[in-house]
This record gives C-alpha cells, structure tokens and sequence, in this order.
C-alpha cells in the first residue's frame, strides 16, 4: 500500500503530546479550574505536577518528554524544567507536521503524557472533566492536520454514563479511537458487562480500543519494580522498570480480555497493543492454549485464546526489534505496526532510521503492511 509518489504509506502508531502546562486552566470548565491539573514551582524551584491539589510528581519533571536531552542530563540534575523537555512537535501543530515530514510518516497516532499519570478514581465527575479538557485541547491540536495527526479520545471508565456520553461525542468530532488504561477500574476489569455499552460504541464505529501504559505512583500497576528493586533501600533501576514496565501491564490486559471472554460478546471489536514491544505474541497465544486445552470446563470460551489475539488484536512493535518478521509468519503479518514513542526521555528519535533497519529483511510487501498498511485499514484511514 503506497502513496501518490509510489512510497510506503507509513504511520507512527504510538507518538506523544506534550499537554501545555496550563492546558487544564485554560481547557476546565470554571467550576473545576481550582482543582485544574497545573505544574507549579516551590519556593526551592522545583517543579511539582499537580492534580486535585494533590502532588503527582515533584522534580525532573523534564524526563516526561526529554526527546532531545541525554537521559542522564534529566534524570541526574535538577535544573532541567518541564517545558525543557518538551519539543516544539509535542504541542505545536504546524511543528508536529514539519517533524512528520521529515521523518517521511503520513500520519502519527497521538497519547497523552500528563494523560497516563493523574488518577481521578475517588471523583468521577472531576475525572471526567480532565478528561474532556484534553480532548478539546487535542481535537484543537489535530483538527488543522487530520490527515496527518489521528486523535485518540482519552476516557476514563469510573463512570459507565459519563464515559459513554465523552465517547460518543469524541467520536462525532471525528476521533480515530479511544485510549484504555490496562487496569481494572471500581474493582472491575474492563472486560466487565458494565462496560459494555463502550465497546459497542467502538465496533459501530469501527475503530480501535488502544490499550496503553500507564504510570501510577501509588498502585500496583506501577510498581512492578519495587518487588525486586526495595525503594526504601536503594535507587529503581531505569533500564528494568523502562524495559518491563509496559510489558507487565499489557500483557495481563490482554490476557484478561481474552479469558474473560469479552470477545465472545463482541467479536468484531478491535484491540490495538501500545508500548510494550510485539515479540512475545506467539509466546502468549502458546501459552493460553496450552493452559485452556487443560482448564476449559473450568473457564469456558467460544474459540481457543489463540484465534481472540489473532483476530481482534494489533501489537505495536519498537523500532529496533529483531524478531517481527518470524512473528509475522507466526501470527500474521497483519496484525503488526509500530511506534516511536516520540518524545518521551526513551523514545526513538532515529525511529525511522531503526524501523527501516529492522524490517530490511521482509519482504517489500510485508515491510509495507508493517510501516503503514496494517494502521491504514485499521483506522480506516484513506
């Protein structure tokens, strides 16, 4: 699948925003603005992310973009501040597509940062406000390039009714999918029949549930280090926490919506895999049917878990993996696309540099698929 001038259509399909810092005040309807998600400074100049009135994070706050600083300049000194790590492509239009075009990418699919951090579980009605105040930021951001920028409504789940009413109209704008944290929300999964009428929305429209990382400071979901790493002894270690940290959480969620058998009441939703890396598909799918051929009288599915990731799922590669290629004839070359993470402080800003190298040994029509192909008709796109 190719463009007018007989290149690749490509499609960087995990890129960032860098929310301005004041988006939340600017964006919040008046009657939340106290309580805006805003970054303030204390009297000792460090930077403090704040929501709710509460602290999130407080210093380095530049390590959440960081695309163009070394990461040991963020992360060991302190003078760093957040819009320091914040490229002009992460919050500029006119920047976002001139950065497209010069990696040769059609069209980038966009996540927030500040996004995946703050956690309104206690205030359903103030998450939803967040949560409305960025889709109108970033429907303001893509709207002049929708061609080129595809927006992702961010939803929280804490209420059925309210998330379902910010679906429906994201979706009337023109959004191209919806963002789900990979947690359980209230105590229940998001395979749970109360969420039911979400993904109904999404199969309508026909576009992906696009199930990214998330970072909780004070939850399990985020602390999957600390079980080796013991914080109140000694420093995490980033290369172990980076590398581990998506893949311990989007590998149980797709797990999870597989066995729970959300798939038999929708099985034309589709599920797209964001930032964990692609190589342990066949792994999984392996595993579940090994375990469901011994156990499923106990758990009983209309397919095998094998033939729910095979059809309803897409993972998004990183741009130096090594083993898509065998993955594609293992799982389908369908089903595979990639990402550069751009700009987080451990995204790819060789992306397309790497992406190339890595697909070299494909076949010119499978590498095109890979590249862009696969995304196009996942979104539909034309």
């Amino acid at each position: 699948m190719s463009t007018q001038s007989g290149r690749p259509y490509v499609v960087d399909m995990d890129s960032h925003v860098m929310e301005p810092p004041d988006l939340w005040e600017r964006y919040l309807e008046p009657k939340y603005r106290d309580r805006a998600i805003r970054i303030r400074k204390r009297a000792d100049g460090t930077e403090e992310l704040v929501a709710d009135n509460k602290v999130i994070l407080a210093g380095r706050l530049a390590a959440l973009g960081g695309v163009d600083h070394q990461a040991e300049e963020i992360f060991r000194s302190g003078s760093l501040a957040y819009l320091d790590g914040c490229p002009a492509a992460s919050y500029d239009t006119q920047a976002r597509v001139e950065l497209l075009d010069a990696w040769g990418v059609d069209a980038g699919v966009v996540f927030p940062t500040i996004g995946i951090l703050w956690d309104k579980e206690d205030d359903p009605e103030l998450a939803i406000a967040y949560a409305r105040a960025y889709n109108n930021w970033q429907w303001d951001f893509a709207r002049p390039a929708l061609d080129r920028i595809l927006p992702i409504a961010q939803i929280p789940l804490y209420d059925v009714e309210q998330a379902v009413a910010e679906l429906r109209r994201c979706l009337a704008l023109g959004f191209r999918g919806m963002f789900l944290a990979p947690e359980p929300v209230g105590g229940k999964r998001p395979s749970h029949p109360d969420f039911d009428p979400l993904w109904q929305l999404m199969v309508d429209a026909d576009l992906p549930v696009c199930v990214h990382l998330i970072v909780r400071f004070d939850r399990v979901v985020n602390l999957s280090g600390t079980r080796w790493w013991d914080p109140a002894r000694e420093p995490g270690n980033t290369i172990f926490s980076f590398a581990l940290g998506g893949t311990m959480q989007l590998i149980p969620a797709v797990a999870a919506l597989v066995c729970d058998g959300l798939f038999d009441r929708f099985p034309k939703l589709k599920v797209a895999i964001v930032e964990s890396g692609a190589g342990y598909v066949r792994y999984l799918m392996d595993r579940l049917d090994e375990k469901y051929a011994r156990f499923r009288n106990l758990n009983p599915l209309q397919r095998w878990p094998s033939e729910y990731i095979r059809d309803n799922f897409w993972f998004v590669m990183d741009p130096s993996e090594g083993s898509i290629d065998a993955q594609c004839d293992l799982v389908g070359e369908d089903k595979f696309l990639w990402g550069s993470d751009y700009p987080h402080i451990d995204s790819h800003a060789s992306a397309m540099s790497e992406i190339h190298a890595a697909l070299a040994p494909m076949s010119e029509h499978r590498r095109n698929l890979v590249l862009g192909g696969n995304a196009r008709r996942l979104f539909g796109l034309s």
